[in-house]
C-alpha cells in the first residue's frame, strides 16, 4: 500500500533515514554520484546508474543486517524485502541528474 509518496512505508522509511543526518545523506548521494559518474554516456545512462544504485543499496543494507535472534531476524528481513530500491535510486540518480545538468548549463 502506498505511502507518502511511495511504494509503501517500508520504501519511505528506509529513505527517510538515508536522508536523516547530514553525514547519512552525504554518503548515500556521494554513492549515487559515484555510480552515475562511472555509468556509461549512453542513452539509457540514467535507467542505467538507478539499476546500478538500486543494486548497490539492497547489498549494502543485506550486509549490514545486524545479528539478532529468531523472529527479529525475519521480520527485518521481511522488512527490507519490501523496500522499492529501484525508487529510492530513481529520487536519488535524478537528483545527481539535475546537479550535473545544473552545473553544464
Amino acid at each position: 500500500m502506498a505511502y507518502n509518496g511511495w511504494t509503501n512505508y517500508e520504501t519511505w522509511l528506509v529513505n527517510l533515514w538515508m536522508g536523516a543526518g547530514q553525514g547519512s545523506r552525504e554518503f548515500f548521494r556521494g554513492q549515487a554520484r559515484e555510480i552515475y559518474d562511472s555509468t556509461d554516456l549512453g542513452p539509457h545512462r540514467g535507467a542505467l546508474a538507478r539499476l546500478r544504485f538500486a543494486g548497490w543499496l539492497k547489498e549494502h543494507y543485506d550486509e549490514n543486517i545486524p545479528e539478532m535472534p529468531g523472529v527479529y531476524n525475519d521480520l527485518l528481513g521481511v522488512a527490507l524485502g519490501a523496500v522499492n530500491w529501484i525508487q529510492i535510486a530513481r529520487h536519488y540518480i535524478d537528483a545527481v541528474r539535475e546537479e550535473v545538468a545544473d552545473a553544464n548549463a
